[in-house]
Protein backbone atom coordinates (compact mmCIF):
# COMPACT_ATOMS: atom_id res chain seq x y z
CA UNK A 1 0.00 0.00 0.00
CA UNK A 2 1.46 3.35 -1.04
CA UNK A 3 1.33 5.83 1.86
CA UNK A 4 3.20 8.60 0.07
CA UNK A 5 1.40 11.96 0.09
CA UNK A 6 2.19 14.71 -2.34
CA UNK A 7 3.40 17.77 -0.35
CA UNK A 8 1.79 19.99 -2.98
CA UNK A 9 -1.64 18.40 -2.50
CA UNK A 10 -4.49 20.71 -1.33
CA UNK A 11 -4.76 18.77 1.92
CA UNK A 12 -1.10 19.32 2.85
CA UNK A 13 -1.29 22.96 1.75
CA UNK A 14 -4.25 23.55 4.06
CA UNK A 15 -2.45 21.80 6.97
CA UNK A 16 0.63 23.98 6.46
CA UNK A 17 -1.49 27.14 6.50
CA UNK A 18 -3.24 26.02 9.70
CA UNK A 19 0.04 25.31 11.47
CA UNK A 20 1.49 28.62 10.23
CA UNK A 21 -1.54 30.50 11.58
CA UNK A 22 -1.26 28.66 14.92
CA UNK A 23 2.46 29.49 15.16
CA UNK A 24 1.82 33.19 14.42
CA UNK A 25 -1.05 33.33 16.93
CA UNK A 26 1.09 31.62 19.59
CA UNK A 27 3.97 34.04 18.93
CA UNK A 28 1.65 37.04 19.23
CA UNK A 29 0.20 35.69 22.50
CA UNK A 30 3.68 35.11 23.93
CA UNK A 31 4.78 38.64 22.97
CA UNK A 32 1.63 40.14 24.50
CA UNK A 33 2.14 38.15 27.72
CA UNK A 34 5.75 39.32 27.92
CA UNK A 35 4.65 42.93 27.38
CA UNK A 36 1.94 42.50 30.02
CA UNK A 37 4.46 41.23 32.55
CA UNK A 38 7.08 43.83 31.59
CA UNK A 39 4.69 46.77 31.30
CA UNK A 40 6.11 48.45 34.43
CA UNK A 41 9.55 48.34 32.82
CA UNK A 42 8.09 49.96 29.69
CA UNK A 43 6.73 52.74 31.89
CA UNK A 44 10.19 53.29 33.38
CA UNK A 45 11.55 53.52 29.82
CA UNK A 46 8.88 56.16 29.06
CA UNK A 47 9.86 58.09 32.19
CA UNK A 48 13.50 57.96 31.08
CA UNK A 49 12.48 59.22 27.64
CA UNK A 50 10.62 62.15 29.26
CA UNK A 51 13.76 62.99 31.25
CA UNK A 52 15.68 62.98 27.97
CA UNK A 53 13.02 65.24 26.42
CA UNK A 54 13.57 67.69 29.30
CA UNK A 55 17.34 67.83 28.76
CA UNK A 56 16.98 68.26 24.99
CA UNK A 57 14.27 70.89 25.45
CA UNK A 58 16.48 72.91 27.78
CA UNK A 59 19.42 72.42 25.39
CA UNK A 60 17.31 73.79 22.52
CA UNK A 61 16.40 76.86 24.59
CA UNK A 62 20.05 77.48 25.46
CA UNK A 63 21.07 76.99 21.82
CA UNK A 64 18.58 79.60 20.65
CA UNK A 65 19.44 82.10 23.38
CA UNK A 66 23.21 81.70 23.49
CA UNK A 67 23.96 80.50 19.92
CA UNK A 68 26.14 77.65 21.15
CA UNK A 69 26.83 74.32 19.34
CA UNK A 70 24.32 71.51 19.80
CA UNK A 71 26.60 69.14 21.74
CA UNK A 72 27.79 71.93 24.02
CA UNK A 73 24.21 73.07 24.70
CA UNK A 74 23.24 69.53 25.70
CA UNK A 75 26.15 69.27 28.13
CA UNK A 76 25.28 72.75 29.38
CA UNK A 77 21.65 71.76 30.01
CA UNK A 78 22.72 68.77 32.11
CA UNK A 79 25.30 70.87 33.97
CA UNK A 80 22.85 73.70 34.69
CA UNK A 81 20.26 71.23 36.00
CA UNK A 82 22.78 69.54 38.29
CA UNK A 83 24.12 72.90 39.53
CA UNK A 84 20.61 74.25 40.09
CA UNK A 85 19.55 71.21 42.12
CA UNK A 86 22.84 71.23 44.02
CA UNK A 87 22.59 74.96 44.74
CA UNK A 88 18.96 74.64 45.79
CA UNK A 89 19.84 71.81 48.13
CA UNK A 90 22.74 73.83 49.56
CA UNK A 91 20.51 76.86 50.19
CA UNK A 92 17.35 75.27 51.54
CA UNK A 93 18.23 71.57 51.71
CA UNK A 94 18.79 71.69 55.46
CA UNK A 95 15.45 73.46 55.97
CA UNK A 96 13.64 70.96 53.73
CA UNK A 97 15.25 68.00 55.49
CA UNK A 98 14.41 69.48 58.90
CA UNK A 99 10.76 70.07 57.98
CA UNK A 100 10.44 66.66 56.31
CA UNK A 101 11.84 64.96 59.42
CA UNK A 102 9.60 67.03 61.66
CA UNK A 103 6.56 66.18 59.55
CA UNK A 104 7.37 62.47 59.67
CA UNK A 105 7.89 62.56 63.44
CA UNK A 106 4.72 64.56 64.11
CA UNK A 107 2.53 62.66 61.67
CA UNK A 108 1.11 60.33 64.39
CA UNK A 109 0.21 63.43 66.46
CA UNK A 110 -1.43 65.08 63.44
CA UNK A 111 -3.50 61.94 62.88
CA UNK A 112 -4.45 61.77 66.57
CA UNK A 113 -5.54 65.42 66.51
CA UNK A 114 -7.60 64.76 63.40
CA UNK A 115 -9.16 61.67 65.03
CA UNK A 116 -10.04 63.69 68.13
CA UNK A 117 -11.71 66.33 65.99
CA UNK A 118 -13.63 63.64 64.11
CA UNK A 119 -14.87 62.14 67.38
CA UNK A 120 -16.15 65.53 68.53
CA UNK A 121 -18.00 66.26 65.28
CA UNK A 122 -20.99 63.93 64.74
CA UNK A 123 -21.43 64.63 61.01
CA UNK A 124 -17.78 64.11 60.21
CA UNK A 125 -17.68 61.05 62.49
CA UNK A 126 -20.50 59.30 60.62
CA UNK A 127 -18.76 59.88 57.27
CA UNK A 128 -15.44 58.69 58.69
CA UNK A 129 -16.97 55.51 60.13
CA UNK A 130 -18.59 54.74 56.77
CA UNK A 131 -15.25 55.15 54.99
CA UNK A 132 -13.49 53.09 57.67
CA UNK A 133 -16.01 50.23 57.47
CA UNK A 134 -14.59 46.77 56.74
CA UNK A 135 -16.43 46.43 53.44
CA UNK A 136 -15.08 49.72 52.14
CA UNK A 137 -11.53 48.91 53.22
CA UNK A 138 -11.74 45.45 51.64
CA UNK A 139 -12.62 47.08 48.33
CA UNK A 140 -10.04 49.86 48.54
CA UNK A 141 -7.04 47.95 49.97
CA UNK A 142 -6.17 45.96 46.80
CA UNK A 143 -6.14 49.18 44.74
CA UNK A 144 -4.00 51.01 47.30
CA UNK A 145 -1.56 48.08 47.39
CA UNK A 146 -1.36 48.14 43.59
CA UNK A 147 -0.93 51.93 43.57
CA UNK A 148 2.09 51.91 45.86
CA UNK A 149 3.70 48.94 44.10
CA UNK A 150 6.75 49.52 41.91
CA UNK A 151 9.09 47.45 39.80
CA UNK A 152 12.32 47.78 41.81
CA UNK A 153 11.23 49.88 44.79
CA UNK A 154 10.97 53.66 44.68
CA UNK A 155 14.70 54.41 44.78
CA UNK A 156 15.40 51.57 42.35
CA UNK A 157 12.82 52.97 39.92
CA UNK A 158 14.36 56.45 40.14
CA UNK A 159 17.82 55.01 39.47
CA UNK A 160 16.55 53.11 36.40
CA UNK A 161 14.77 56.21 35.07
CA UNK A 162 17.90 58.37 35.44
CA UNK A 163 20.07 55.64 33.90
CA UNK A 164 17.78 55.28 30.87
CA UNK A 165 17.35 59.06 30.58
CA UNK A 166 21.12 59.60 30.43
CA UNK A 167 21.53 57.10 27.58
CA UNK A 168 18.57 58.53 25.66
CA UNK A 169 19.99 62.02 26.16
CA UNK A 170 23.47 61.04 24.98
CA UNK A 171 22.42 59.46 21.66
CA UNK A 172 18.73 60.04 20.83
CA UNK A 173 19.26 59.72 17.05
CA UNK A 174 20.56 56.18 17.42
CA UNK A 175 17.48 55.05 19.35
CA UNK A 176 15.13 56.90 17.00
CA UNK A 177 16.72 55.22 13.95
CA UNK A 178 16.40 51.86 15.68
CA UNK A 179 12.68 52.40 16.27
CA UNK A 180 12.13 53.55 12.69
CA UNK A 181 13.96 50.52 11.27
CA UNK A 182 11.49 48.23 13.04
CA UNK A 183 8.73 49.65 10.83
CA UNK A 184 7.97 48.46 7.26
CA UNK A 185 9.98 50.31 4.62
CA UNK A 186 6.94 52.17 3.31
CA UNK A 187 6.00 53.45 6.78
CA UNK A 188 9.42 54.61 7.96
CA UNK A 189 9.13 58.19 6.73
CA UNK A 190 5.73 58.64 8.34
CA UNK A 191 6.96 56.90 11.50
CA UNK A 192 9.90 59.28 11.76
CA UNK A 193 7.57 62.28 11.39
CA UNK A 194 5.24 60.96 14.08
CA UNK A 195 8.16 60.43 16.48
CA UNK A 196 9.16 64.08 15.94
CA UNK A 197 5.56 65.19 16.59
CA UNK A 198 5.40 63.14 19.78
CA UNK A 199 8.71 64.60 20.92
CA UNK A 200 7.50 68.15 20.23
CA UNK A 201 4.22 67.59 22.10
CA UNK A 202 6.02 66.04 25.08
CA UNK A 203 8.39 69.03 25.19
CA UNK A 204 5.46 71.46 25.19
CA UNK A 205 3.63 69.41 27.82
CA UNK A 206 6.69 69.12 30.07
CA UNK A 207 7.47 72.84 29.76
CA UNK A 208 3.90 73.67 30.75
CA UNK A 209 3.88 71.22 33.66
CA UNK A 210 7.14 72.57 35.09
CA UNK A 211 5.74 76.10 34.89
CA UNK A 212 2.50 74.93 36.51
CA UNK A 213 4.41 73.21 39.33
CA UNK A 214 6.40 76.39 39.98
CA UNK A 215 3.24 78.52 40.09
CA UNK A 216 1.52 76.11 42.49
CA UNK A 217 4.58 75.98 44.75
CA UNK A 218 4.97 79.78 44.91
CA UNK A 219 1.27 80.53 45.49
CA UNK A 220 0.92 77.77 48.08
CA UNK A 221 4.06 78.88 49.93
CA UNK A 222 2.90 82.50 50.06
CA UNK A 223 -0.57 81.47 51.25
CA UNK A 224 0.70 79.13 53.96
CA UNK A 225 3.14 81.75 55.26
CA UNK A 226 0.34 84.35 55.40
CA UNK A 227 -1.86 81.89 57.31
CA UNK A 228 0.95 81.11 59.74
CA UNK A 229 0.94 77.36 59.03
CA UNK A 230 3.84 75.35 60.39
CA UNK A 231 6.07 73.34 58.00
CA UNK A 232 4.97 75.59 55.14
CA UNK A 233 8.02 74.88 52.97
CA UNK A 234 7.68 71.08 52.83
CA UNK A 235 3.91 71.41 52.35
CA UNK A 236 4.40 73.82 49.44
CA UNK A 237 6.97 71.48 47.88
CA UNK A 238 4.54 68.56 48.19
CA UNK A 239 1.80 70.66 46.54
CA UNK A 240 4.12 71.69 43.71
CA UNK A 241 5.36 68.16 43.03
CA UNK A 242 1.87 66.60 43.17
CA UNK A 243 0.52 69.17 40.71
CA UNK A 244 2.45 67.11 38.14
CA UNK A 245 -0.50 64.70 38.42
CA UNK A 246 -3.58 66.52 37.07
CA UNK A 247 -6.93 66.17 38.89
CA UNK A 248 -5.77 63.80 41.64
CA UNK A 249 -2.45 65.37 42.68
CA UNK A 250 -3.93 68.59 44.13
CA UNK A 251 -6.53 66.58 46.08
CA UNK A 252 -3.82 64.37 47.61
CA UNK A 253 -1.73 67.46 48.46
CA UNK A 254 -4.54 68.87 50.62
CA UNK A 255 -4.39 65.93 53.06
CA UNK A 256 -0.99 66.61 54.73
CA UNK A 257 -1.62 70.36 54.72
CA UNK A 258 -5.04 69.92 56.35
CA UNK A 259 -3.57 67.58 58.98
CA UNK A 260 -0.85 70.09 59.91
CA UNK A 261 -3.32 73.01 59.97
CA UNK A 262 -5.89 71.06 62.00
CA UNK A 263 -3.28 70.50 64.70
CA UNK A 264 -3.21 74.31 65.06
CA UNK A 265 -6.98 74.94 64.85
CA UNK A 266 -10.04 73.88 62.83
CA UNK A 267 -10.32 77.41 61.46
CA UNK A 268 -6.76 77.27 60.14
CA UNK A 269 -7.52 73.92 58.48
CA UNK A 270 -10.58 75.45 56.80
CA UNK A 271 -8.54 78.40 55.51
CA UNK A 272 -5.84 76.04 54.23
CA UNK A 273 -8.42 73.97 52.32
CA UNK A 274 -9.83 77.18 50.82
CA UNK A 275 -6.28 78.27 49.90
CA UNK A 276 -5.59 75.01 48.07
CA UNK A 277 -8.91 75.26 46.23
CA UNK A 278 -8.08 78.84 45.20
CA UNK A 279 -4.60 77.84 43.97
CA UNK A 280 -6.11 74.97 42.01
CA UNK A 281 -8.70 77.33 40.50
CA UNK A 282 -5.97 79.77 39.40
CA UNK A 283 -3.85 76.93 38.00
CA UNK A 284 -6.71 75.33 36.06
CA UNK A 285 -8.22 78.62 34.84
CA UNK A 286 -5.12 80.58 33.82
CA UNK A 287 -2.03 78.34 33.75
CA UNK A 288 -3.36 75.15 32.14
CA UNK A 289 -5.04 76.94 29.20
CA UNK A 290 -1.59 78.35 28.32
CA UNK A 291 -0.17 74.82 28.50
CA UNK A 292 -2.93 73.32 26.34
CA UNK A 293 -2.48 75.89 23.53
CA UNK A 294 0.56 74.05 22.16
CA UNK A 295 -0.84 70.55 22.63
CA UNK A 296 -3.31 68.36 20.82
CA UNK A 297 -6.61 68.94 22.58
CA UNK A 298 -7.15 66.30 25.29
CA UNK A 299 -10.69 66.20 26.71
CA UNK A 300 -10.61 66.43 30.56
CA UNK A 301 -12.98 63.47 30.96
CA UNK A 302 -10.72 61.33 28.77
CA UNK A 303 -7.72 62.30 30.91
CA UNK A 304 -9.53 61.28 34.12
CA UNK A 305 -10.60 57.97 32.55
CA UNK A 306 -7.01 57.33 31.47
CA UNK A 307 -5.70 58.14 34.97
CA UNK A 308 -8.20 55.84 36.66
CA UNK A 309 -7.54 53.00 34.20
CA UNK A 310 -3.76 53.34 34.44
CA UNK A 311 -3.88 53.67 38.24
CA UNK A 312 -5.97 50.53 38.69
CA UNK A 313 -3.93 48.57 36.15
CA UNK A 314 -0.38 49.77 36.82
CA UNK A 315 -0.41 51.63 40.12
CA UNK A 316 1.47 54.84 40.91
CA UNK A 317 3.53 55.00 37.72
CA UNK A 318 0.35 54.63 35.70
CA UNK A 319 -1.23 57.70 37.34
CA UNK A 320 1.96 59.77 37.08
CA UNK A 321 2.49 58.96 33.39
CA UNK A 322 -1.16 58.90 32.32
CA UNK A 323 -0.99 62.39 30.78
CA UNK A 324 2.09 61.83 28.56
CA UNK A 325 0.66 58.46 27.53
CA UNK A 326 -2.58 60.16 26.51
CA UNK A 327 -0.59 62.81 24.61
CA UNK A 328 1.28 60.07 22.71
CA UNK A 329 -1.92 58.17 21.90
CA UNK A 330 -3.69 61.36 20.76
CA UNK A 331 -0.82 62.27 18.43
CA UNK A 332 -0.83 58.79 16.91
CA UNK A 333 -4.62 58.67 16.50
CA UNK A 334 -4.63 62.18 15.03
CA UNK A 335 -1.97 61.38 12.41
CA UNK A 336 -2.58 57.70 11.69
CA UNK A 337 -6.36 57.75 11.58
CA UNK A 338 -8.19 61.09 11.81
CA UNK A 339 -6.11 63.02 9.25
CA UNK A 340 -6.18 60.08 6.84
CA UNK A 341 -9.95 59.79 7.22
CA UNK A 342 -10.32 63.54 6.60
CA UNK A 343 -8.18 63.31 3.44
CA UNK A 344 -10.16 60.29 2.26
CA UNK A 345 -13.49 62.09 2.78
CA UNK A 346 -12.15 65.20 1.04
CA UNK A 347 -10.97 63.15 -1.95
CA UNK A 348 -14.35 61.43 -2.16
CA UNK A 349 -16.15 64.77 -2.09
CA UNK A 350 -13.80 66.19 -4.75
CA UNK A 351 -14.39 63.16 -6.98
CA UNK A 352 -18.16 63.59 -6.62
CA UNK A 353 -17.92 67.28 -7.59
CA UNK A 354 -15.79 66.42 -10.61
CA UNK A 355 -18.20 63.66 -11.62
Amino acid sequence: MNTYENPDSPKNGFTTKVWTAVAIAASVIVVLLLLWKAVNVLFLILAGAILSVYFHGLAGLLRRRLSVPKKFSLSLSVGITVLFLGGLFALVGARIAEEATSFAEQLPKFIDDASAYVQQNKEVKSIFEEVKSSQTMEKVTPYLTKFFNSSFGFLGDIYVVIFIGVFFTASPVQYKKGMVKLLPAGARREGSEIIELISGNLKAWLKGMLFSMLVVFVLTAIGLVCLGVNLWLILAIIAGLLSFIPNFGPVIAIIPAALVALSQSPETALWVILLYCLVQLIESSFVMPLVQQKLIETPPALLIITQVFMGVWLGGWGVVLATPILVIVMVMVENLYIKKQDRKEKNEQDSLHVG
